[in-house]
């Protein structure tokens, strides 16, 4: 691909992330299908695409289908690892969940917090609690945001209630 066709593709992306943020959906995701007709490699597009089958169309196949193929065609762009994360979470597909984290913590320039909290979120769902706080530790120790330490303290908190109550 030459120079001017990656400009012009990247200058459509801004133009479907901005449409996304303007909450014009159906534009956005028209946008980025054209995109990937015309560069189906396009990684960017195909996570922002996902995102949308995601949160806004609620078909979950088909976000998961863009979010690998994001990963595939971009795999140092953090947002896609993310994204897939949170929608495997969601769809309650841990073994998966785990593939994704285990390939997200070595991208250059993730934000380690993120993960280690949905690491501590996995071991939590999983019933290994002295595993989750220990991520949920590791996700304070990486953040630099206050929100997000209390929120990490919190889950510790809930983690210890859980084995008080559990055993």
């Amino acid at each position: 691909m030459d120079e001017q066709t990656n400009f012009d593709l990247e200058e459509k992306f801004l133009n479907a992330d901005r449409l996304i943020s303007e909450n014009k959906i159906s534009e956005a995701a028209h946008l980025l299908e054209e995109i990937l007709n015309e560069a189906p490699d396009f990684g960017k597009a195909h996570n922002h695409l996902g995102w949308l089958y995601e949160t806004k169309f609620k078909n979950y196949d088909r976000a998961q289908e863009h979010y690998r193929l994001a990963i595939k065609f971009s795999p140092e762009y953090p947002a896609a690892h993310y994204n897939y994360c949170y929608c495997l979470s969601t769809l309650r597909k841990y073994d998966e969940l785990e593939k994704v984290l285990e390939q997200a913590i070595k991208v250059s320039g993730i934000n380690y917090a993120t993960i280690y909290n949905e690491y501590g979120l996995l071991r939590e769902i999983q019933g290994n609690l002295d595993d989750a706080i220990h991520y949920f530790k590791l996700h304070i120790k990486n953040s630099f945001d206050s929100k997000s330490i209390e929120a990490a303290a919190e889950s510790i908190k809930r983690c210890e209630r859980k084995k008080q109550l559990i055993g």
